[in-house]
């Protein structure tokens, strides 16, 4: 009989907490470590915070912290480590060697996962990408899902000078094809958006932190389809459907790739093309778990990411704050957090906020709402008698327009009200003009 089994790494999990950081986040810090390793399916068996106050160049921990985690994997038989944080080479090396077993950082961590996630040519692309720039500094062949051996015969042996300079040529040639690649979907991109501009179609965009609930919200508020689960990068590619609005218009919403604390610059640069679609967006929603204790931190790590890309109100673009998951929250601290949200809707100085519960459905209507009226804050309402002689302009109202009254009037002519973007307000002066006098 053959073992079908699926062999599951046992993984110890290491978070480094600084002098200078503050002690009450480690623990969410932890947390978030654990559950990026069971979102590529590694089994967090131990996890523990190690103080540091001095990064060894060598180890990155002391002799004494490695000793205990040396004692912690032979006594629960694991097979990882996991550091959150960022190693150098030798360093992550000089650790494999000392603990004999594999050892991967945060950005190695978020990169499998990004790997296992990305489902379409262009995410699988952008992957790609961003491991070789991770690799070409370590010059040793990445492991698959924790399986794949570094360079050389042995399991812990280093490739030899010839073998580091064929790697490098590789690494190259890779990097460089994949890049040739990628412009070529920037290209593809590039068209379609400047479809989209021609069409003056309203675009709304979901940020936010990883597992904030985007892609919750994406299901609730469209035909849905997308991937949604409680778990860190659940989803990566970029997805557009149309959104329905409370008056009967619509827009395009498109779901993106959730953001996390120290993402890796090689996947920033790598997924441009999928994070500079929120640079077309007429409004952002950014999402937000209200429950979560580093909900503020999270805020600021999300704009930092937007700024980044030339995105967000520093951008000039309206953002939207949804606060998500309140239904988790004490009646006390919910109250207190709707009275918080309505205080900034009304204040011109703050961002506008919606307390909702993506699961449940609870304050989505009010949220549209405020979307719309968002979207249509430039818009211009025009009231206009349609005369037979020019009857091609109703049919031009109705095609471009939204037509909120229309009524007949005297000798075959028709009255309307209709409201119409800044720019297709100006299209309809200077196609009907006579009509305007």
């Amino acid at each position: 009989m053959y073992d079908l089994e699926v062999k599951i790494e046992r993984a110890l999990v290491v978070h480094p907490r600084f002098t200078d950081a503050r002690s009450g986040d480690a623990d969410y810090d932890l947390e978030e470590a654990v559950g990026l390793a069971e979102a590529l399916g590694v089994a967090p068996v131990e996890a523990r915070i190690v103080p540091i106050r001095d990064v060894k160049v060598s180890n990155f921990f002391g002799s004494g912290q490695i000793e205990d985690m040396a004692a912690s994997i032979q006594a629960l038989a694991l097979n990882v480590v996991i550091v959150n944080g960022e190693l150098t080479p030798i360093q992550q090396r000089n650790l494999e060697k000392a603990l004999n077993v594999k050892v991967i950082d945060r950005t190695g961590l978020i990169l499998e996962i990004f790997g296992l996630r990305a489902a379409t040519k262009e995410g699988r692309l952008q992957v790609e990408l961003a491991r070789l720039n991770y690799e070409r500094s370590r010059l040793v062949r990445t492991w698959t899902h924790l399986e794949r051996q570094r360079g050389g015969s042995g399991f812990l042996s280093g490739p030899g000078e010839t073998q580091i300079e064929s790697d490098r040529r590789q690494l190259n040639d890779k990097i460089d094809k994949l890049k040739s690649q990628l412009d070529d979907v920037r290209r593809t991109r590039d068209l379609q958006r400047a479809k989209r501009r021609r069409s003056d179609e309203r675009i709304v965009a979901l940020v936010g932190y990883t597992n904030a609930g985007k892609s919750t919200l994406f299901n609730r508020v469209t035909t849905g389809g997308v991937f949604a689960q409680d778990m860190l990068f659940a989803t990566l590619d970029t997805t557009h459907r149309i959104l329905p609005l409370p008056s009967g218009q619509s827009a395009i919403i498109s779901d993106t790739v959730g953001f996390i604390s120290d993402l890796p610059t090689q996947l920033i640069t790598s997924f441009r093309a999928t994070l500079e679609e929120t640079l077309e967006a007429d409004v952002l929603l950014h999402v937000r778990d209200i429950s979560d204790p580093l909900t503020s931190r999270r805020r600021e790590e999300v704009m930092d990411v937007l700024n980044q890309i030339g995105a967000g109100p520093d951008h000039g673009q309206a953002l939207i704050e949804v606060w998500n998951k309140a239904d988790l929250l004490p009646a006390s601290e919910r109250e207190n957090i709707e009275s918080l949200a309505e205080r900034a809707r009304t204040e011109a100085s703050l961002t506008d906020a919606f307390v909702v519960s993506c699961l449940s459905g609870a304050g989505i209507g009010d949220l549209l709402e405020g979307v719309e009226e968002a979207l249509t804050r430039s818009d211009e309402i025009l009231d206009v008698t349609i005369t037979p002689d020019v009857f091609s302009a109703r049919a031009w109202l109705h095609e471009n327009g939204h037509v909120i009254n229309e009524a007949p009037g005297d000798a075959g002519a028709v009255a309307m009200t209709v409201r119409l973007t800044e720019s297709d307000a100006g299209k309809f002066r200077a196609r009907f003009s006579e009509l305007m006098n």
